[in-house]
């Protein structure tokens, strides 16, 4: 069984003791919601604890697993992508998560890209929500909300 199968049975069982396993300790998820990228293994495990609770009806739907690709760092590192389907309140969100493994085959970089527009924004707010009430982010300041 690949990493990215045991991803995904890890996110299908919503089982974080499992993605734990799975992550690097300096694994870097990038956001569709959020400019600076989440760094460490316990920042992205509590951001994947507010994903599974705020998302609805996730499935992943298809997937392709690559050859070496250019990761962000400029390294070559194999790289597998998931397809997924959600819904964060009334707003249906298309999606893939695109992996990128380390030489020991566990994720190091996580990228999220997802359609459309109007499903970013509500992804961003309701992530943010869990954030913050989790203490993963501070409270957003009433001069302007901030995106997760």
């Amino acid at each position: 069984m690949t990493t990215a199968d045991r991803f995904r049975t890890a996110i299908d069982n919503r089982d974080l003791a499992a993605l734990d396993d799975l992550f690097t300790e300096d694994i870097r998820f990038y956001s569709p919601v959020k400019f600076t990228t989440f760094e460490g293994k316990p920042m992205v495990l509590g951001l994947f604890g507010v994903l599974l609770r705020t998302f609805q009806d996730f499935r992943y739907i298809g997937d392709h697993t690559g050859t070496a690709q250019t990761s962000t760092d400029g390294t070559s590192a194999a790289s597998a992508v998931l397809l997924f389907r959600t819904r964060v309140g009334d707003k249906e969100i298309h999606g893939i998560d695109l992996l990128h493994f380390a030489d020991d085959g566990r994720i190091k970089e996580f990228t999220v890209m997802v359609r459309p527009q109007s499903a970013v924004h509500a992804l961003g707010e309701a992530v943010l929500t869990g954030l913050v009430e989790d203490g993963l982010a501070p409270v957003p300041t009433p001069s302007g909300p901030q995106r997760a």
